[in-house]
C-alpha cells in the first residue's frame, strides 16, 4: 500500500551525484545515466569558479575526479572546462567535462528529471554561493512543473539563498540531527530535513513530519536499510546503489 506523503512532492528515491557508482559523478553522463534507468530525480553538488561560474562539483580540489589541480575556487571555468572529469572513472567516459550548472539543468529538464541541488560552497564562499546558485535555479526552472529542492550543509548558504529566491524549496542537510533543528528549519523557511541514514529514527521522522516538513535519507547504500528506513516512515532516499535500491522500493 502507497503511503501519502503530503509534504513531500518530491521524487522518493534519488540517484547520488547524478549515477552513484555507476558513472562519473556529478557529470551528465552520470545524469543520463540515472534517466536511462528509470530514475525520476538525481541530486547533485553545485559550488562557485573563480569567476563565480556555478559547476556540478563536490571536492574543493580538482584532483579527485579531473586530470586538473588546485583549488575550485581559484580556477576559471574556461579552465575547468577543458579538463577530464570522467577516465578516473573508467575509460569509457573520456573526455568527459565538468559541467556547468545551466547545462545540467536542461538536460534535467529534457530528460524529466527532479533535481536535489546541493549547494557546496567553498570555505568562506558561503553566502555568495548560496544566492549565486538560487538566482540561477531560479531563471533555469522558471514554469516548470516541480522546481528543484535547495538543500545545503551550510545555513549561511540556506540563508542567502532564501533572500535570493525565497519562493524555492529549501532543506537542511546535517549529519547528526541538532538539538535545535526546529528553530533552524523555522529561521531558514526550510520544507524538509535531510539526515544522514544511520542518525534517523522513527521517532525522530515523526516528531520533524509533524511540523510539516518532509524527511530525506542519505546515504542509503544497502537494500536492507532502505526497507528499513521506508518502513520507518522516512520520505525519501539517497542512493549510490542505483542499480540495487530503485523506484521498485515504493
Amino acid at each position: 500500500m502507497l503511503i501519502e506523503r503530503p509534504y513531500w512532492p518530491f521524487p522518493r528515491i534519488i540517484a547520488h551525484r547524478g549515477a552513484g557508482l555507476l558513472a562519473p559523478e556529478n557529470t551528465l553522463a552520470a545524469i543520463r545515466y540515472a534517466a536511462n534507468l528509470g530514475f525520476a530525480g538525481v541530486e547533485f553538488d553545485v559550488k562557485l569558479t573563480a569567476d563565480d561560474v556555478p559547476i556540478l562539483f563536490h571536492d574543493e580540489t580538482l584532483e579527485r575526479t579531473t586530470d586538473g589541480s588546485g583549488p575550485v575556487a581559484e580556477t576559471r571555468f574556461d579552465i575547468i572546462s577543458q579538463f577530464d572529469a570522467g577516465s578516473w572513472f573508467a575509460n569509457e567516459y573520456a573526455n568527459e567535462p565538468v559541467p556547468a550548472f545551466a547545462a545540467a539543468s536542461a538536460l534535467c529538464k529534457e530528460a524529466g528529471l527532479w533535481a536535489n541541488v546541493e549547494i557546496k560552497p567553498c570555505p568562506g564562499r558561503e553566502r555568495e554561493t548560496g544566492r549565486l546558485v538560487a538566482r540561477m535555479a531560479k531563471l533555469l526552472w522558471s514554469g516548470a512543473p516541480l522546481p528543484p529542492l535547495l538543500s545545503s550543509f551550510s545555513e549561511d548558504a540556506l540563508d542567502a539563498a532564501m533572500a535570493e529566491a525565497p519562493e524555492l524549496p529549501r532543506a537542511l542537510l546535517c549529519t547528526a540531527i541538532p538539538a535545535d533543528w526546529e528553530e533552524t528549519l523555522d529561521r531558514l523557511r526550510c520544507v524538509a530535513l535531510h539526515a544522514a541514514c544511520d542518525q534517523l529514527t522513527a521517532k525522530a521522522a515523526a516528531e520533524i513530519q509533524a511540523t510539516e516538513r518532509g524527511v530525506l535519507a542519505f546515504t542509503v547504500n544497502d537494500s536492507v536499510s532502505a526497507l528499513e528506513l521506508i518502513e520507518m516512515g522516512v520520505d525519501a532516499l539517497v542512493t549510490d546503489q542505483i542499480d540495487h535500491i530503485t523506484q521498485n522500493f515504493v
